[in-house]
C-alpha cells in the first residue's frame, strides 16, 4: 500500500507541474509575434533496448535577424516514445533563453524507464566479460531503472559573458531485478530514492552559438546539495575555429560528491543546463555503454576534430569527426584528483549533418576496452 501511495503522489506531482508549465510557457507565447510549431516521428534504434518509436511536438520562436548563439528565443518540447524491450521516455521542456533581456529560464518534466540499463558494478575496475552473458543470465550486465522528474533553472546575466544560477529539482527513482543472475541482483541494496536538490553557480559562456558551436569557451563552476549528499561540479569547454571549415573542440570536467551518495545520482553528472549519463554513454566517455563506470567522484576529459565539407553558413553543415574521450571515476573513500592515472579511453568517429541553427543528427563508431560500439546523438556530446 506504501508504494502504491508514493507512486500516485509522484505521478499528482508531476501532473500539477505539467499544468504549470503549460500556464507558464503558454502567457509569454501567446504575447510573442511568430511562434512556429512541427511535429515528427521519433523511430530509431538502441543496442541495449530495441526499436524506439514515438513523436515529437515542438513550438519555437526564432532569435530574429540578429546573430545571438542562442538557438531561440524559447521553445516548448513535448516528446513521448516507447521501445520495443520496455523503456519508454515522456518530457516536457520549456526552454526560454533569450525571451527577457538578460533571463534563462527552463523547466523539465520527465518521465521515463529504462529496462534494459547498463549496469557493471561500482567503482573505477568493474570488469566485463562477454562469456557471462548466456542463455541462463542474458541481463548479467542490465536492471531496469525508472524515474520521475522536475528541474527548474533560472539564469541571470550579471556582467558581460558571466551568468548567476540557481536552480531546484524533485526526481524519484526505482531500480529492478531482471530475471536471472546478475551483477545487480548480486548488489540488491539499492532501494527506491526520492531526491530533493537545489543549486547555485557561475557559468561564464563566449560560445558564438550554443547548439553549434565553433568558437568560444564555456566555463561551470556549480555547487548542488541534495537528500544526504552534496554535489561539487567544475568543467570547462574551448572551441577553437582556425579555419572555415576546422574546428578543434576539448573538454575538462571534473565531480565530487559529498556526505552519502545513494546510486541514482552517482550515475549523472550536473551542467548549467541538464545533467548528462556518466561514465559511460554518448555525453561522456563515448565507445562504453552508460552507466558503465560508477563512483561518487568523476574525471572526464576529451578533444574533437571537426571538418566540414559541406558547409553553407546558417543553412547546413555536413562535419567529419575524429574524438578521443577519456573518464574514470572514484569510489567511497577515494578523493577526487585530477590525474592520468587510471583513465579509460574512448576513441572513434562520427558524421554529423547540421541543418539551419537547432537541428542536427550525429552518427559513428567508437572503440573502448569493451569493444566497438555504435554512437548516435541529436546534439554535440559536449
Amino acid at each position: 500500500m506504501i508504494s502504491v501511495n508514493r507512486r500516485t503522489s509522484t505521478r499528482a506531482w508531476l501532473a500539477v507541474a505539467c499544468l504549470l508549465t503549460v500556464w507558464a510557457v503558454a502567457r509569454p507565447l501567446a504575447a510573442q509575434r511568430a511562434w512556429r510549431s512541427s511535429v515528427t516521428p521519433v523511430v530509431y534504434f538502441r543496442t541495449l533496448d530495441g526499436a524506439w518509436g514515438g513523436a515529437r511536438y515542438r513550438l519555437s520562436s526564432a532569435i530574429g535577424f540578429g546573430e545571438r548563439p542562442e538557438p531561440d528565443a524559447g521553445s516548448l518540447l513535448l516528446e513521448a516514445g516507447a521501445s520495443t524491450q520496455g523503456s519508454y521516455r515522456g518530457v516536457v521542456d520549456a526552454h526560454l533563453p533569450a525571451l527577457w533581456a538578460g533571463w534563462r529560464l527552463r523547466l523539465t518534466l520527465s518521465a521515463t524507464r529504462d529496462n534494459r540499463y547498463a549496469f557493471y558494478g561500482l567503482g573505477n575496475d568493474t570488469p566485463y566479460s562477454a562469456d557471462s552473458v548466456t542463455a541462463d543470465a542474458p541481463y548479467f550486465y542490465r536492471a531496469s531503472r525508472t524515474r520521475s522528474s522536475a528541474r527548474l533553472t533560472l539564469q541571470r546575466r550579471v556582467v558581460g559573458p558571466l551568468r548567476l544560477l540557481a536552480g531546484a529539482s524533485i526526481g524519484r527513482t526505482r531500480f529492478r531485478d531482471l530475471p536471472g543472475p546478475g551483477v545487480f541482483a548480486r548488489d540488491s541494496t539499492f532501494v527506491p530514492f526520492t531526491d530533493k536538490t537545489v543549486r547555485a553557480g557561475l557559468v561564464l559562456d563566449t560560445r558564438d552559438n550554443e547548439f553549434a558551436t565553433h568558437s568560444g569557451v564555456i566555463l561551470e563552476a556549480l555547487y548542488a546539495t541534495g537528500s544526504g549528499y552534496t554535489r561539487t561540479t567544475g568543467s570547462a569547454r574551448v572551441f577553437i575555429h582556425p579555419i572555415t571549415r576546422l574546428v578543434f573542440a576539448a573538454r575538462l570536467a571534473g565531480e565530487d560528491l559529498g556526505g552519502t551518495a545513494p546510486l541514482a545520482p552517482q550515475l549523472e553528472m550536473e551542467s548549467s543546463e541538464l545533467p548528462f549519463g556518466a561514465v559511460g554513454g554518448y555525453r561522456s566517455l563515448r565507445g562504453y555503454y552508460g552507466g558503465r563506470f560508477v563512483g561518487p567522484g568523476k574525471l572526464l576529459g576529451g578533444i574533437e576534430v571537426r571538418y566540414a565539407p559541406v558547409w553553407v553558413p546558417s543553412a547546413a553543415e555536413v562535419m567529419l569527426v575524429g574524438f578521443y574521450d577519456a573518464g574514470r571515476v572514484f569510489g567511497p573513500g577515494e578523493s577526487f584528483q585530477l590525474t592520468t592515472r587510471g583513465l579509460h579511453h574512448g576513441v572513434g568517429t562520427e558524421v554529423a549533418v547540421r541543418i539551419q541553427r537547432n537541428t542536427l543528427f550525429v552518427a559513428g563508431v567508437a572503440k573502448g576496452r569493451d569493444g566497438v560500439l555504435a554512437v548516435f546523438g541529436t546534439q554535440w556530446s559536449y
